[in-house]
């Protein structure tokens, strides 16, 4: 009796255990699971950017050597002559002064900032535009089409694009003065419509924008070859052409050692030497100090390219990752 008596009671007290054991396996395999989870280092995926604090810190320090030079000029541009020499560098004087400078830097000299202006819109339309064009053209020209000492021109390109303009200057100098060119806008212009690394971008976007099929699909329907470029082709690199005028604006529009050897005549300065011969006045005798006058030129000036980098950004981010994924 007690035997059985035992039996029982020892199966009766187990069943609920018995019973209970699916859910007692469930947590514990969470909880072994959760453990594992914690223990294991999370790994980098493409959807989730890895971050570093050094690549963080590094970019914050780039942010500010970019941004407080423009909240300097900024600032400083809303102060007189004698607020900049009283207040704080970083921070606004007693005068707003702002306008004022404005008018006052079109207005000094009879109004020679405003002609400085028209002539560096000449250099950026002229020869900026002329160098975008000269860049598409040979850009396609390279990309589509086979001809003797294709390599000899591709190793010429890189090789101008490696050397930097200033030390072509002073030839060019000698080249145009033999010409009589110098002292006039041509002097800025013509060696404004080369661009090595203009065409050299052209090139590789051509490659890779303009599938060859739809250019011999083109030439099968009995179209040209300037046809075919400008009803076919153009409209498939208006990325790459974006791109590039904004690089060639940028080096036209902040040209300054070239004009300085070419230039005499005031008249035909840019932006960039006149608003130079105005901060040089202050080291001559008798000379205006207008340091106010400069600052503020110097504002108006870098206004143009911002709203252009502002307005064609999208185009100009495009263009600069053509080609750096494979298909």
């Amino acid at each position: 009796m007690s035997g059985t008596s035992s039996t029982s009671g020892t199966s009766s007290t187990s069943s609920p255990a018995v019973g209970a054991s699916p859910a007692v396996s469930v947590h514990a395999a969470d909880a072994t699971e959760e453990a594992t989870r914690l223990r294991t280092p999370r790994r980098h995926t493409p959807g989730r950017p890895r971050r570093s604090v050094p690549l963080t810190v590094l970019t914050g320090l780039v942010l500010l050597y970019t941004v407080v030079p423009l909240v300097w000029l900024v600032i400083s541009a809303t102060k007189t002559q004698e607020g900049l020499a009283d207040s704080s560098g970083l921070w606004f004087g007693d005068d707003f002064a702002l306008w004022d400078n404005i008018s006052q830097t079109f207005a000094y000299n009879d109004g020679i900032f405003f002609r400085w202006l028209l002539n560096t819109l000449l250099y950026v339309v002229v020869g900026a535009g002329g160098a975008t064009f000269l860049a598409i053209l040979g850009g396609y020209a390279l990309a589509k089409f086979d001809f003797p000492g294709k390599r000899a021109v591709f190793a010429v390109i890189i090789g101008a694009v490696a050397v930097p303009g200033t030390a072509l200057a002073v030839p060019t100098f000698l080249m145009f003065s033999k010409m009589g060119l110098t002292d006039s806008p041509w002097a800025v212009i013509i060696p404004s419509l080369v661009s090595p690394f203009g065409l050299y971008l052209m090139w590789v976007f051509a490659t890779e924008a303009i599938p060859v099929e739809l250019l011999e699909a083109a030439r099968i329907d009995g179209a040209g070859e300037a046809r075919t470029f400008f009803r076919v082709a153009l409209p498939l690199l208006a990325p790459g052409i974006v791109t590039v005028l904004l690089f060639t604006t940028v080096a036209t529009w902040n040209n300054y050692f070239l004009p300085l050897i070419m230039l005499k005549d005031p008249d035909w300065y840019p932006l960039t030497l006149g608003l130079s011969a105005w901060n040089s006045q202050a080291e001559t005798i008798g000379g205006d100090v207008i340091f106010n006058l400069v600052i503020t030129g110097s504002l108006l000036t870098i206004v143009p390219l911002i709203a252009a980098f502002l307005l064609l950004q999208k185009y100009w981010q495009s263009g600069l990752a053509a080609g750096s994924v494979k298909e």
